[in-house]
């Protein structure tokens, strides 16, 4: 009996110990970061810090790597924590659709469009807008966010005048804009603007020390 309570005992302290190892960065609480590694707290140091700005933020990293929770992190943390919080995958909607999902569509814009439609652009006024695999837009897409981003003014298909938006934009990416940007398939001013400020999500392998 003496040596199953030693044993409970000690199994404790190691769920214990775990469990404040494994506790959620400070600043993070919303995001679900788990990790005490250098590299996540540092990288969560630079998420908050950040997020009390209002630059356009570029995050890379592997899929799976954890890009959408920084992106999370960098919302729960900003001053627009309160506001809309949309996130949408660029390579999952079909180039036919993009300009209508981002930036909606007036009555009557094309076959189908039986009622005005806000994009994603206007569900997020005010708040964030995460666009991940930003590297898979089309050209005609490049170029209309860039405007948006340049404006301040996004406009829905079939309309004749702008709408003014307010949205803070964070992209994502596991490709490397910079080899898109030279071989021509992804335009340099628009990287310009998304990456104000980079951050990277370090890879599992890169830092062992989580895996407990």
């Amino acid at each position: 009996n003496a040596d199953k309570l030693a044993v409970s005992v000690r199994r404790c302290l190691e769920m214990s110990t775990l469990r404040e190892r494994l506790r959620l960065a400070e600043g993070a609480q919303d995001a679900q970061i788990v990790g005490d590694s250098n590299l996540i707290r540092r990288l969560v140091q630079d998420a908050v810090k950040v997020a009390r700005t209002s630059a356009n933020v570029l995050i890379t990293g592997e899929s799976g790597s954890g890009k959408e929770l920084v992106a999370n992190c960098i919302h729960a943390n900003s001053d627009r924590a309160q506001q809309p919080f949309v996130k949408v995958n660029c390579s999952a909607i079909p180039e036919s659709l993009i300009e209508s999902e981002l930036f909606g569509h007036e009555r009557g814009a094309f076959t189908g469009a039986v009622a005005a439609r806000k994009g994603l652009f206007e569900v997020a006024h005010r708040g964030v807008l995460f666009l991940d695999e930003i590297a898979d837009l089309a050209a005609s897409a490049q170029a209309k966010i860039l405007r948006a981003l340049q404006s301040g003014e996004i406009q829905r298909v079939g309309a004749e005048r702008p709408t003014v938006v307010d949205v803070r934009v964070l992209s994502g990416t596991h490709k490397d804009l910079k080899l898109a940007v030279a071989e021509g398939r992804f335009r340099e001013d628009l990287f310009y603007r998304l990456n104000v400020v980079p951050l990277r999500v370090p890879a599992l392998r890169e830092r062992l020390e989580d895996l407990p």
